[in-house]
C-alpha cells in the first residue's frame, strides 16, 4: 500500500477532530522521536504500532503507548490466536509502512485494530500517518470518534 494513500486516508479520518500535524525530519526510532518532541514542544505520549500476523494467514495492529509490549495473552483472547510480530519484510509487503513508523490506521477492513488500554491513561497520543517526516497529534479524549471512523474492525485489549 502506498505511504500516500495511508496519510491521505489518516487526514481524511481526522476530519472535524481537533489535531495537530507536524513536519520534521524523518523518524524511525525513539532518540529521533525524543529530540524531535523536545524541539517542537509537543505534550503528548508516543504511540506504538505493532503489526501482528497469525498462524492462519490473519493479521492485526496494535496499537499501544511507546512502551507498551505485546501481549500475546491478551490478544489471543481478544482474538482467539496467539500472535507473533511481523517481519519487516512481511510487513512492508502486506502494509506497506517502514519499520520505526507503522501507522494504526490504514484503510483495510480485513486488519483489525486492537488498542491498548493503557494509551487512554494520557492527555495525548501521537503517530506517524505513513510518511515518517510527519506526526499527527491527537487528544485521547477524540480516539473513539477516530476509531468509529475506521473500516476494520475495532476492539481493546482488556485491561491488565
Amino acid at each position: 500500500m502506498p505511504l500516500d494513500a495511508i496519510h491521505d486516508f489518516n487526514r481524511q479520518l481526522l476530519t472535524d477532530l481537533p489535531h495537530q500535524r507536524f513536519e520534521h525530519e524523518p523518524i524511525l526510532d525513539y532518540a529521533t522521536d525524543e529530540r524531535v518532541k523536545a524541539r517542537l514542544g509537543w505534550q503528548a505520549e508516543f504511540s506504538k504500532t505493532l503489526f501482528l500476523k497469525f498462524k492462519d494467514g490473519r493479521f492485526a495492529l496494535l496499537l499501544t503507548h511507546r512502551d507498551g509490549r505485546l501481549d500475546s495473552k491478551a490478544v489471543k483472547a481478544a482474538l482467539g490466536a496467539k500472535p507473533s510480530i511481523c517481519t519487516t519484510d512481511e510487513m512492508q509487503t502486506e502494509i506497506g509502512c517502514l519499520p520505526g513508523a507503522v501507522c494504526p490506521f490504514l484503510p483495510r477492513a480485513d486488519i483489525p485494530l486492537l488498542v491498548d488500554p493503557v494509551l487512554m491513561n494520557h492527555h495525548a497520543f501521537t503517530w506517524t500517518p505513513g510518511h515518517p517526516e510527519q506526526t499527527f497529534l491527537l487528544e485521547t479524549t477524540h480516539l473513539a470518534g477516530l476509531l468509529a471512523r475506521l473500516p476494520c474492525d475495532v476492539s481493546y485489549l482488556p485491561a491488565p
